[in-house]
Parts: C-alpha cells; structure tokens; sequence
C-alpha cells in the first residue's frame, strides 16, 4: 500500500494503540461464530455413529453401520462412536468422551440455546451404548469391538466393513478397573444430563454406574493387562487405574450426593492421585480433572476435605498461566499449549475446558481468583486464557487456519478418517473393499464428504501443520478432542452473546 507522504505522521503510542484495537476486531470471533463453531462441534459427532443411523440423521453422507456388533457372542452391542478415523469402537476413550460430553452440558448446558436437544443426543448416543456393555452380562464389561489391528489393514467406509468385529470384555478373572471406573463416571456424569428430561432413564444410569464402580473397585487391575495387544499402544492405560477409580467415585459421589462416595474419596485419594500435581487430563490421566470436579465442593462448602483439591486445582491452572508463578507449560510462537507431537489438541481442549470450568466455580462462590505465588489470576483471565486457545483452534492463528473443518474460509481437506475420505454410500453404492480403498488414503485429492464440527490432530510446535492424510498425528481427528471443546464454546457463545 502507497503512503501519502503529505499526511503527518501519527504519533506512535497512538498509531500503535490504533493497529492493535484494529487487529483485535479482525481476529476476535463474535458470539455468532462461536455459536455456529457450537453447533458443528457438535454435528461432528453424527459422523462417528455407529449402528442404525435414526431418520433425523443430519451428516447424509453416512449410513447404517456394523449393525451386528456382538451378535456372534449373543449380545447386542451396536451403536456408540468410532473414535476417531478408524471403524473400531474403543471402550475407554469412548466412555471418557461421554464423560466430557457430559460435562459440557452440565456445567455450560444453559448456554446452549437451539442446541442443547442435539448435545443431549450426543451424550445419550454413547450412554445408551455403554448402559448395553455393561449389563449384558453379570459380572463383565464389554469394552471394545473389533480387533484394530486387522482394522488398521483396511482403509474402508464403515458401512463395508468386513474385518473382523472381536468383542473384548473385562471380567472377574480379567479385570480392567480403569476402563470400569471411566464407564461408571460416563454414567454417572450422563445420568445428571437426563435427570430433568428423563428420570427414569437418569436413575437407569445411575444405577448402573454405581454396579460398574462396584466392579472396578472390587477386581482391581489394568485392562492393558488383561487385553494386551489389542487395546495396546492403541489406548494403553499408561497412567494405571487409580485415576479412574478416584474420577468415577467422585462423579457418582456428584450424581447421587451418597455419602459413602465421599467417604471414598476420603480413605482413597492419597493413594489414588490427590497428592500428584499433574499437568493434562486425557482419555488416559484424570487426575488434574478430578481435582477440579471436587474443587467444587471446597469452594461451595468450604469443607477441609476438599481443600488439598483446590490447593491442586490452583497448581494445575497456574501451571497453565504465561508469566504466573509455577507456570511449566509449553506454548508455540503463535500462542498454542503445546503437550506433544500426536493429536495436541486434545490437550488444548481439555485445557481450555477445565480452565473454563474452574472460572465458574470461582465467579460463582465470590472468589477473586487463583493464588500463584504472590500473584491472584482472576476469572477474567482465566477465560481470557481459555479463549486463545479456543480461538487459535477455530483460525486466529498465524497459518490463519482453522483445525475445525467446515468452519471459517480455510481448514483441512484431507483428514486422516476412513468415512470421510471414501466416496460416500449415497454417492458410490457399491462395495468398495478393504484393499481398494487405500487408493482414496493416498489420493491428494480433498475429502469428498465434509466431517463437520471435526477437530484434527493440530500443528506441530512451530504452529506448522500438514494437511495431509497420511500424517495421521496432525490430520486425524477423535471424539475426545471435540468433547470439551463442546463446552467451551458453549460459554463462550453465552457470553458473548451476554455482552461480556
């Protein structure tokens, strides 16, 4: 652009404080976007079905799928999600995606407008799932269906599927205590989604939860050691199963207000994580989100059960917070809490969640904020923090690249998803087989069918991404990204829309 060298300069403070409000109105996302970033988040789920897809299906490219899972072992077991870009259905990340899921709602819910019927039936689509695991037969949970690694020899839509569909279950003699006690939280956690709308079907849930912790708690062992090779290194309990077994008790404990939980958590925590402080919450460790969960009851109740939970969940945020004292997290030049090369936007979202949540639970008990060091980080900040990360995702970022697909002008075109990458049964009715497919993995033509609402893998930690099929660590989505992602946007688009 040509400068008019009549025009008298402006003073610098001025010129700089003029470029910065301008760059803050084109990068700052109003509360129609998050909005409409809310209600792909969330369609994004439709695409993972499986089972019989229902008449008010929005995601038309996809069809009925495996619609025989676990009828060899005379149980019926369809429905749930795929987890990411594969077609097998993974017991522990689904039941953590449940859990987050259901978080979303309960914490943020009220903030979802026209679209807390679809969040609802997000939750409901797992939790029908799980709630069929885990009482088709006493004494056992049935957490996986197909054998990975015969799927991942395949590259083919999910409604062709012909590799074998193994069902894998825990049992008394083969316990796995962290899948267990995850499944009994995802209960429990959709069990208060359901309790106005649906009390049967919550007091169901509940119920249910309550047996399955039971399980977890009494045959205690890992299920990576009772199921080896197929749930390794695929989704190894690396973190063990105390995590799970302090999370699922604590969520029971919030669902049903049954003080013999509390008392869980009083005789157990020390040796099932309270005293850890960890940085991330995954599908695999929970820790840093059961301290946040039971923070809630310090800050409501002020009880000194709950006060070595708040000292962490303080820990945990500060550890977040760019300049605050104990701050040890790792961001890109562009901003971006970076954990580690594959699928770092699961951190990101879980992050921000928690971030989000713990805010709430302050604002709403009259606290002016965390203590880092001599420092206080308000609420304010805190969701200031959240919402970069959130932004980043959704395209202020230095690629100016948005990692959810459908969304803004520009976001990956050749995502890591079997689905999404193979013509479509509407448009191609014919079989396409397990080997014939890969031609569409190496293809360097764009997705013919639009995952909306997915969340990839994300940039490396120089905010570079390849959006290309075959770097699965960047290009792949999963249901446990897009979770707490859920409510973010969920309370960002509220506030947004509430002026703030």
């Amino acid at each position: 652009m040509a400068i008019n060298a009549n025009l008298s300069p402006l003073p610098l403070p001025l010129l700089s404080l003029i470029l910065l409000s301008s760059c803050l109105v084109c990068s700052a996302f109003t509360s129609k976007d998050y909005s409409d970033a809310l209600e792909k988040s969330i369609l994004f789920f439709e695409g993972q079905r499986s089972g019989k897809l229902p008449s008010n299906q929005r995601l038309t490219w996809r069809g009925d799928s495996a619609l025989s899972d676990g009828s060899s072992y005379h149980v019926d077991l369809t429905g749930g999600y795929y987890d990411a870009g594969d077609n097998v259905k993974f017991g522990l990340p689904m039941a953590f995606t449940t859990t987050l899921l259901a978080w979303s709602v309960i914490e943020f819910g009220s903030s979802m407008q026209g679209q807390i019927e679809n969040a609802r039936a997000a939750v409901r689509w797992s939790a029908d799932y799980l709630l069929k695991a885990a009482t088709a037969t006493p004494g056992t949970l049935y957490v996986q269906v197909g054998d990975p690694n015969m799927d991942h020899k395949c590259w083919e839509r999910p409604e062709d599927m012909d590799t074998p569909r193994n069902v894998y279950k825990v049992s008394t003699q083969n316990p796995g205590s962290d899948v267990a006690a995850e499944t009994a939280a995802a209960l429990a956690a959709a069990s208060i989604v359901f309790k106005d709308s649906n009390p049967s079907y919550s007091a169901k849930l509940l119920e249910t939860a309550k047996k399955v912790f039971d399980f977890a708690d009494k045959y205690r062992g890992s299920y990576s050691d009772s199921l080896n090779s197929i749930v390794c290194p695929f989704y190894c309990s690396y973190s063990g199963y105390q995590d799970e077994l302090l999370w699922g008790a604590s969520w029971i404990h919030r669902a049903s207000q049954d003080s013999s939980y509390l008392t869980y958590i009083q005789s157990n925590g020390h040796t099932m994580g309270a005293d850890d402080d960890v940085f991330s919450f995954s599908w695999d460790d929970k820790r840093a989100g059961t301290k946040i969960l039971l923070s809630k009851d310090f800050l409501e109740k002020n009880s000194e059960e709950f006060q070595l939970y708040k000292a962490h969940s303080d820990r945990y945020i500060c550890s977040l917070i760019p300049g605050a004292s104990g701050f040890s997290a790792q961001y890109t030049p562009g901003g971006l809490l970076y954990k580690q090369s594959e699928s770092n936007l699961q951190y990101v979202t879980t992050a921000s969640f928690l971030t989000l949540v713990y805010a709430k639970y302050l604002t709403s008990n009259g606290k002016a904020g965390v203590s880092c060091g001599a420092s206080t980080i308000t609420a304010e900040q805190l969701i200031s923090q959240a919402k970069k990360q959130v932004d980043y995702i959704l395209g202020d970022n230095p690629a100016k690249m948005s990692y959810m697909v459908g969304f803004g002008p520009k976001y990956p075109q050749h995502i890591h998803h079997r689905g999404s990458s193979v013509p479509s049964v509407r448009d191609h009715p014919d079989r396409i087989p397990c080997s014939t497919g890969f031609q569409y993995l190496y293809s360097g033509s764009a997705n013919p069918n639009i995952l909306v609402g997915a969340i990839v893998g994300g940039p490396d930690n120089s905010d570079n991404f390849a959006d290309d099929r075959n770097n699965y660590q960047q290009s792949e989505p999963a249901t446990y990204i897009n979770a707490p992602f859920v409510g973010a946007l969920a309370f960002l688009s509220g506030q947004s829309s509430a002026g703030h």
